[in-house]
């Protein structure tokens, strides 16, 4: 499966060296590293920026806050999630794309920048990249059958409309800091 991954990883390179984006410059992009993990269900790849290009920090204000932010990284480490290699291959160069795109200079979130890059590969060479993913879609456009396999550990009820929610996770003193958001009513919160 990891030889299928470069393979098509390659193929997406060529492709963005025919419209002009040349990924395999160190010196603007700096080193890409691509493989599977098993680490997460959810989502379908990152992109970590290891190694900040020190010659482009500034400093973004946000109120009283300061954030230190980089437009470019030496490294960048992609891992694509393994249950996405069983899906169309079509879906995986998207996959694939958009975790490059992060990789370029200002791209390191989803903002205008990607947002640029995204609309010209997908009017450039036809991709659908966007910035989150439908699980479902994609494995009924593979034709997979999908079984969303989720076990909560919470049921959260409200008191007054009777709303029922499920989570996996909640927050120390949920039942105080929390509100129905259908009718502001108090919450209980059941182990299951």
């Amino acid at each position: 499966m990891e030889e299928q991954l470069l393979e098509i990883y390659e193929k997406c390179l060529q492709e963005l060296e025919q419209i002009g984006i040349k990924i395999k410059d160190n010196k603007q992009i700096g080193t890409v590293e691509i493989h599977l993990t098993n680490r997460s269900q959810k989502r379908y790849g990152v992109c970590k920026q290891l190694e900040p290009d020190m010659q482009t920090r500034y400093i973004e204000k946000h109120g009283r806050k300061k954030i230190i932010k980089y437009v470019r990284y030496k490294k960048h480490k992609i891992e694509i999630s393994t249950w996405v290699m069983e899906l169309d291959e079509s879906i995986i160069k998207n996959t694939i794309m958009h975790e490059i795109i992060h990789c370029l200079p200002n791209c390191n979130n989803h903002g205008t920048e990607f947002k640029k890059y995204a609309k010209y590969i997908n009017s450039k060479l036809g991709y659908d990249i966007k910035t989150t993913g439908n699980k479902k879609e994609d494995y009924q456009k593979s034709n997979i059958e999908y079984e969303e396999k989720v076990e909560y550990k919470y049921k959260i009820c409200c008191k007054i409309c009777g709303q029922i929610f499920y989570r996996n996770r909640i927050n120390k003193g949920f039942e105080r800091k929390y509100r129905c958001g259908k009718c502001n009513g108090k919450l209980t919160v059941e182990k299951i």
